[in-house]
This record gives structure tokens, sequence and C-alpha cells, in this order.
């Protein structure tokens, strides 16, 4: 066994060949940039290169270098290169068009080696082994398997609004709809996973998923941490990020693992164990020669991503649309005549709802959760625009600024579904448009890692914000201002906490509810 000061001169030696590595990177870039062949962009520190000045809002720096340096421009965080895109036509030329080439992902350190060791289809760069893991689980996410998922996604948004309406007291008592929101989320994909649910928001799985969901978003966004772009730290003994990186690692393969034996207990026993993705999983293991880790992070991903986004965007409709009172009256107008008041909305409704339809993409457009995604990777050197992007690049595709182009969207600070009234695409149509400046937005991503459950995801937001228009009126209060500019998270945004009256319209809703034995001091309206 090495000596104490043995193992201390291999770190210091270590620490030196990197810092001199990251130098000799740095010196290329620099060089690159002065002959003229990278895209424009700042000029940062050594070693750390730009990561002090995008650790905090980093879309609203990227946002402003855009403006300065133009639609492609590139960076250095700490030893990594990237370019930031910021036009759709460059992202389709580049991510779409050359997928081949930008389809891959950095390892980040955080992620792909201390969380998900090297495991996870986000994480992953483009070779086999995703392609297989993209395969598997693209299995739960086709048109048919959504189609089948419509009458659950339905009963989760059922319970999601009596949960709702009984905390609020029928409209007497102000609520935080931000759990309630979550749950919907986590128990569609906790049945899709796992074949099971939570009873309530007060099931310990709940917060605990949370957290963990939470924690990895923060760990892992594409600026959250300097570990990833700075090697050196790596060797720095009991370093804290690493340590909360590896017990996440550890927090989520035994809540993982827990459920997967689960599903497998219940198999042996010869119980009737509804289908879902750990029960197919562990059936095709040998045949796809997955291991229990492959497993493990093949159903954690899928939550992970499957909860966060969804869930985020439900709370900022909920935390944004108070704020309206004609925007939610024309909404549920709209809902009046097409749904009626004797049923809740369903999944058939939408093509008939287009302005509840708009208010989602306007949410989407203005409260992105992931401005920057994960960005992509350049396998090899790429020649566009008189400019080269090295082989090994980051692209970072920046949807803050083309959410808030003034040509595409007009006055684009200002909320205004009536932007998307005759867009008639869902947004899995809209991004494979010909044209890109007529995509509705960017929040699912582009090219071949786009989010593969993205039909699922417009399902489930459209079913949770047409049912909360149908049932309640919701009301900001005097005294509590919402906070729509600040919010939770470094990585995956959600609005900071918040309270809002859910008002029931009208006396059907709790008869609709099954929540009459509830007292229901409201008018009808």
């Amino acid at each position: 066994m090495p000596s104490l000061h043995e193992f201390s001169a291999v770190t210091i030696l270590s620490g030196v060949v990197a810092f001199i590595y990251v130098l000799l990177r740095a010196f290329r870039h620099v060089k690159a940039r002065v002959l003229g062949k990278l895209p424009p962009g700042p000029i940062g520190f050594p070693i750390v290169g730009l990561l002090p000045f995008v650790a905090r809002f980093p879309e609203l720096v990227l946002h402003k270098w855009a403006n300065e340096f133009g639609p492609l421009f590139s960076m250095r965080l700490g030893n990594q290169l990237f370019v930031v895109v910021s036009d759709p036509q460059v992202v389709k030329d580049l991510i779409v068009t050359n997928g081949a080439i930008f389809s891959s992902r950095k390892e980040m350190f955080m992620k792909c080696e201390i969380i998900f060791a090297r495991r996870g289809i986000t994480a992953m760069p483009y070779n086999d082994a995703w392609r297989k893991h993209r395969r598997l689980a693209a299995l739960f996410l086709t048109a048919k398997a959504v189609s089948e998922y419509k009458p659950n996604l339905e009963f989760e948004v059922r319970e999601m609004l009596r949960a709702l309406y009984s905390q609020g007291r029928a409209g007497a008592v102000p609520v935080n709809p931000q759990a309630h929101l979550s749950r919907v989320s986590l128990n569609n994909i906790l049945t899709i996973v796992f074949g099971t649910r939570t009873d309530s928001v007060d099931d310990p799985l709940v917060a605990h998923w949370l957290m963990l969901s939470r924690e990895f978003m923060n760990y892992t966004g594409p600026v959250a941490n300097w570990v990833d772009f700075i090697p050196f730290l790596r060797n720095v003994p009991y370093l804290p990020i690493v340590s909360r990186g590896k017990h996440l690692h550890q927090g989520l393969v035994d809540t993982c693992s827990s459920l997967i034996n689960d599903v497998d207990r219940r198999m042996k026993a010869g119980e009737d164990v509804p289908d879902c993705m750990a029960k197919y999983l562990l059936r095709v293991r040998e045949e796809q020669q997955l291991d229990m880790l492959d497993i493990v992070f093949l159903c954690c991903a899928f939550m992970i991503g499957g909860v966060e986004t969804t869930a985020a965007v439900k709370q900022w409709f909920a935390a944004h649309i108070p704020a309206f009172p004609l925007v939610q009256a024309r909404a549920q107008a709209e809902l009046d005549r097409v749904v009626g008041r004797d049923r809740l909305p369903q999944a058939e409704d939408e093509k008939d709802l287009p302005y509840v339809r708009a208010i989602v993409k306007e949410i989407e457009r203005v409260h992105n959760p992931f401005w920057l995604g994960t960005p992509h990777l350049s396998t090899e050197d790429f020649h566009y625009r008189g400019h080269i992007i090295p082989k090994n690049t980051g692209v970072i595709v920046n949807t803050y600024t083309m959410h808030n182009n003034s040509r595409r969207y007009p006055n684009p600070q200002e909320f205004n579904p009536d932007r998307y009234l005759t867009d008639h695409h869902s947004s899995a149509e809209s991004a494979n448009l010909a044209d890109p400046y007529k995509r509705d937005h960017w929040m699912y991503g582009a090219g071949r890692r786009i989010c593969p459950g993205i039909t699922l995801a417009e399902q489930e937001i459209f079913l949770a914000v047409a049912g909360l228009l149908w049932a309640f009126d919701m009301q900001e209060l005097p005294s509590e201002p919402i906070d729509l500019h600040e919010y939770d998270g470094l990585s995956g945004r959600s609005p900071l906490p918040f309270r809002v009256k859910m008002v029931p319209r009208h006396e059907s809703v709790a008869e609709v509810l099954g929540t009459a034995d509830i007292p229901c001091d409201v008018g009808v309206a």
C-alpha cells in the first residue's frame, strides 16, 4: 500500500499535469481564435475560462453575448470549448442536417462517471450502447404506447384536482399546488416504469424522489459545477460536490433497485404484474446483455427525464396564469363550449381547444425549464460559414435567445397565447417542419437527441392545464405576489414556492370530481 507521502506526491503530480494540459488547450483555443478560425466570442480567464460569468442566470449571459457576437459564438468553460447556437437555421444546419457529427455528448465527470456510472440515455456518447438503451426506452414512448397511457393520465389529473379541491377547502384557503403537480408527473412515470403509483403527496416516495431528481439537476446541468471542466479538482480529497455526487448515485441505485426488485419478486411469485419497463427489461436482460446497473439507470433516466420537465411546466403555468384573469376566462369559455361542465377534459378534446393548447405553448416558450439543455458534442472537425468547429467541441442550443427573438415572437417578453392560436401542429410535428423558423419552441431539444418522450409530455401537460382551467379560477393573493423571474434549481427551473386560491368555478366541479361531501361555498357561474 502506498504511503501517505507517496499518495500526496501522486496527487500533486496529477494536478500539475492536468494544469499544464488545461493551459495547452486554452492556448490552442486562443491561437485558433486569433487566426480567425473559431467563431468569435468572449475571452475568459486562464484555467476557469468564463465559468465565473455563467454560474447564475447563464441564459441571460449567453443572450447578452449572442446579441454581441452573433448567432454562433465560441467560449471556453474550464478545459472545454463550446460553441453557442442562437438561431434556428444554425441549429438545423449543425444538429439536424449534420446529426452524424453533432449527436454525441461530452462525458461530464459528475453525470457520466460519478452519478450514472457511464450509463443513462442523456449522458452517454453517440455509440452502440446509447442506441441500444434509446431503442429499449423508445418501446415505451411510441404513439401507440402513449395512446394506451391516456386513461391513466386522465385518472392522475382527476386525483390531483380532487386533492387540490380538498386541501384548498373548495377555494376557502390558499394552497401551494407544486407538490401536487409534481406528483402527477411522478405517478405517470412510476406507472410506466414500475407499474405502481403513490396514493397522496404525503407518501414518502414523493418527497424522496423529488429530492433525488432536484439534486441530480443541481449537480449535472451544463454549468452546474466546475469539476466537469477543471479536471485537477477531481484529485482534491473529499471535495464536497464529488462526495455528494457519490451519495446521490447510491440514492438513485437504492431507490430504483428496490422498485425493480419488487417487480422481480412479484414476477417470480407468479403474481399478475402490470406491464411496465422494469418487467420488460428483467425479461430481456440476457437477450439484450444488460447488467443490473443498465436496468437501474435505464429506469432512473426515464424517471428523471419524465418528472422534472413536465412538473416544472405545470408549476410555471399555475404560477403564471393567476396574473392573467382575461386569459383564464377566455380559455374557460372555450372549455365550457367544447367540453361542457359535466365531465373533465379528455385527450381527444385537444384538437378542439386551440386556445388552451396555445396557452401551453406560450408557457413553454416563456418558462422553458431547461434553457440550455444538455450540450451536444462534435465528433470531428466541421467547417461552417467560414469558421471551424473543432472535434470534441460542446454545442449549446441557446433556447432563451431563440424564444426571445422579436422577429419570430413580437414583444417576446409579453405573455400572449394568441401568437400560437393558428399553430395546429403538436410540438413533435413542429420539430420536424422544414422551416426551423416556424417551429413552435425548442424546449424538447433537437436532432437525434431530441426528447424521446415529447409526445407523452405534451399529452400529460395538456391534460393537467386543461383540467386546472376547467375546475378552478386560480387567483393570486394580493399580499403574496408570485415571483416569475427568480427560480428554484441550478439547472432544472421551477418557480419559487408560492400560494394561490383555487376557487371551484361551478357546482358541477364537486360532482364531477366526486368531492360533493366537501363544503363548497361558491356561487354558480
